[in-house]
């Protein structure tokens, strides 16, 4: 998402990046809770909370109950082999809480929300970007009107560390407003589509439970 026009929405995933304010995917003794980066915001859990070690997904149930794709199996029993509290339904509640809080961070220019949210290279990343907006006179009015789709695509394991790929699917209404007030680029009616691609992740065994955001692309 770019805060310039509606023709380069997708280049906004050039300046993601964010640390995870809380636990993502670890077991919290309080199951019914779902554990978000912050806030009290609570969201119903997916059905499928735990990649199961012993029985495969049967066919077609990872496209429809459960929290991950095929393809990332294998991965995520790597994962859980080696983290066996890692729970991929946890995870992806977090992921979802921070993919809106991340954007809606940068839409407002809520630095100190980006500062806890955010690595030193992301932090510094969005900064820039908002600091080349207020100096154009520009100020955003977008909102996430909705995720239609998350879901884990594919984990790696290396070098203690693994990277967690997933897929987003979301609609946004996006204004942009010069410093007039008067609107340069969006709809006030129309949905823009993202498609987008965040990796984290994270040190196996570290004390640190935060995951970071690694990569981000648009398709």
């Amino acid at each position: 998402m770019t805060a310039f026009s509606i023709v380069l929405l997708a280049m906004i995933a050039a300046f993601l990046g964010m640390r995870l304010y809380s636990v993502l995917g670890k077991r919290t003794g309080h199951e019914q809770e779902p554990v978000l980066p912050r806030g009290d915001d609570q969201r119903p859990g997916p059905r499928a909370l735990r990649v199961d070690q012993d029985a495969p997904a049967a066919p077609g149930a990872a496209d429809t109950d459960l929290v991950y794709h095929p393809e990332a199996e294998v991965g995520l029993r790597q994962l859980l082999a080696t983290d066996s509290e890692f729970d991929a339904g946890r995870f992806m509640e977090g992921a979802k809480a921070a993919y809106q809080m991340i954007y809606e961070a940068f839409w407002a220019g809520d630095r100190e929300a980006l500062r806890d949210l955010c690595d030193d290279d992301s932090y510094a990343a969005f900064v820039e970007a908002i600091e080349a907006r207020e100096a154009r006179g520009e100020r955003l009015e977008n909102r996430l009107m909705g995720i239609e789709e998350a879901k884990i695509v594919a984990v790696e394991m290396t070098r203690g560390e693994a990277r967690i790929k997933v897929h987003y699917q979301a609609d946004i209404s996006a204004i942009t407003r010069d410093a007039d007030g008067k609107m340069i680029a969006g709809s006030m009616s129309d949905a823009v589509p993202l498609n987008d691609y965040w990796t984290f992740r994270r040190s196996i065994g570290s004390r640190d439970p935060n995951w970071l955001l690694d990569e981000a692309e648009t398709a």
